[in-house]
């Protein structure tokens, strides 16, 4: 283990690859999922269609295939990505067709009432989401979010293939450059547990504020 620990200084460059991928991945994510999850119950058709086509087809096909295809094959059509930008567009692309089904399972949650009472003030579209619907369907979205988040920073670790320099390519290096398997594979597998942990932390604070937030509204209401 001790010959493992000497590389420390590219394992905390793998860990901050890592970190990079997860964020940006679920930034990107995170705009999709609202974007298409707004568009699969749009009143008009043909961005629904859109919405769907977009949907199953990344939830229908392989992340890898559809990593591998963003940095070898968009090139040959003159498209041109990075491996770091390449790796965060797959993971942004491929999460964010699962999150944009929460987002739409959390807008149709929300009761009935709501829609007619931002009807009864004479709300426009984009008012009744923004300041009605919206607010009450985030606390629904977050656990499955958080689901959402770990499983970015589980397919973060496909970026290797690509010659992304995360954990797992660390990992690689140092089993090639000292003959250990299990030492640099155990390794990075405590570090994602211990990156998993302090996400799941994050989001358990997130969900907390706001459902605080929300029994404040109710009880604001009352």
């Amino acid at each position: 283990m001790n010959e493992v620990i000497a590389f420390y200084p590219i394992l905390i460059k793998g860990t901050i690859t890592t970190i990079q991928l997860t964020v940006m991945g679920a930034i990107l994510a995170l705009v999709i999922s609202f974007i298409v999850g707004l568009a699969r119950i749009s009143k008009f058709r043909s961005v629904r269609v859109i919405a769907i086509i977009y949907l199953e087809f990344f939830r229908g096909s392989s992340a890898l295939v559809q990593m591998f295809f963003i940095y070898f094959v968009l090139p040959m059509w003159g498209i041109y990505f990075d491996a770091l930008t390449a790796g965060v567009v797959a993971c942004g692309l491929n999460v964010g067709a699962y999150g944009s089904e929460v987002v739409r399972g959390a807008i149709l949650a929300v009761g009935k009432e709501q829609h007619e009472a931002s009807q009864a003030l004479n709300y426009s579209v984009y008012k009744k989401y923004r300041y009605v619907i919206i607010p009450q369907a985030i606390p629904i979205m977050i656990p499955t979010f958080g689901n959402l988040l770990i499983e970015l920073l589980k397919l973060t670790a496909v970026a290797s293939l690509i010659t992304i320099s995360d954990l797992t390519f660390m990992a690689q290096i140092i089993r090639v450059q000292t003959a250990l398997t299990l030492e640099p594979f155990l390794l990075i597998l405590v570090i994602y547990f211990i990156i998993a942990s302090i996400l799941v932390k994050l989001v358990d604070l997130i969900a907390k504020k706001f459902s605080k937030g929300r029994n404040i509204m109710t009880a604001g209401d009352k």
